[in-house]
């Protein structure tokens, strides 16, 4: 029995799928031996009730819960004493598509956390920056794509973080291309996403950078009438985190060739961040967007968080 938890749904997919290779070397034994539940339709004790099922055709049966952290709390200690002494006929994989450990969101361990033992649990990282980056070429190049690093950053900084969602455009920019194309640069990523609504992601991020604050709140405004509040607080987001470490690292004396190098950036943006905000104000600035994030869950008006945000974040302090 096994609980992988994490925000990258395509990384659960991803190990699904290598578990699933592994038990069923073909279609007809998956057929038969494997099972999926949606923790947000059953219980706890649904689960169990379907773990300790015996092989129809012998062998080994695959019971996968998606969404295991919606199971409810009432049949904790069933699941717990499940885990504790498993079926052997039966691999119980658990999928949470959220960080279960008590985190800036969390206030405490998620119960399943709680619930089973240590060894069940696999904790799967939050990819960042150059890790996702890097994670997104190789995904990519296991089914024979071929995408750039400038498209990489493109599509990134544009989709957000959310691995299968990456993937998913990778797919569609390299469709883009042409039914044989293999390769994905920057030409398919514009075809995909757009020049205008990059041209425009753009123009908000320099804008805010320079404190121009008409400038970035008519951007916004435009940018908001088609694309989603969270993605636009995600970019802005990003932006301050490369400013703060490109700041932190000038302060700490440390070249703007050296950081160029460490952070795999032009030397000029090195440059021109390093002589922005001082590092305190830039984590003020950070801070004040994941208050945004929490607002914006907590049923906050996502637009109106928005606007306020980025017209704070173009104040002079």
């Amino acid at each position: 029995m096994l609980l992988l938890h994490g925000p990258d749904a395509q990384l659960l997919d991803d190990a699904l799928a290598l578990v699933a290779d592994r038990l069923f070397p073909d279609t007809a034994s998956a057929a038969f031996g494997r099972e999926v539940l949606d923790g947000r339709e059953t219980d706890a004790q649904t689960v169990v009730t379907s773990a300790m099922t015996l092989p129809l055709l012998g062998g080994v049966r695959l019971v996968v819960v998606r969404h295991a952290q919606a199971l409810g709390q009432r049949h904790a200690e069933a699941l717990g004493a499940y885990a504790r002494d498993p079926n052997p006929s039966t691999r119980l994989l658990l999928l949470a598509d959220e960080g279960l450990r008590t985190s800036r969101d969390r206030r405490a361990d998620h119960w399943l956390v709680q619930a089973l033992p240590a060894g069940a649990i696999v904790d799967l990282p939050a990819r960042q920056g150059r890790e996702l980056a890097g994670w997104l070429r190789q995904r990519a190049a296991a089914e024979g794509l071929q995408v750039s690093e400038e498209a990489t950053r493109l599509l990134i900084e544009w989709v957000g973080e959310d691995g299968a969602v990456l993937l998913g455009e990778v797919r569609k920019a390299a469709l883009a291309g042409g039914a044989d194309n293999r390769s994905v640069g920057v030409n398919e990523v514009g075809a995909i996403v757009g020049e205008r609504r990059l041209a425009d992601v753009f123009e908000l991020t320099r804008a805010v950078q320079r404190r121009d604050c008409v400038l970035a709140l008519k951007t916004l405004e435009r940018l908001l009438t088609t694309e989603e509040p969270m993605r636009m607080l995600a970019l802005l987001a990003r932006d301050l985190r490369l400013a703060w470490t490109v700041r932190t690292l000038t302060e700490a004396g440390q070249s703007p060739a050296e950081i160029a190098r460490a952070l795999r950036l032009p030397p000029a943006v090195v440059e021109t961040l390093g002589r922005g905000d001082p590092a305190a104000r830039l984590a003020e600035k950070l801070a004040r967007c994941w208050d945004v994030e929490r607002r914006v869950k907590s049923s906050g008006e996502p637009r109106a968080e928005l606007t306020v945000l980025v017209a704070d974040l173009c104040a002079e302090r």
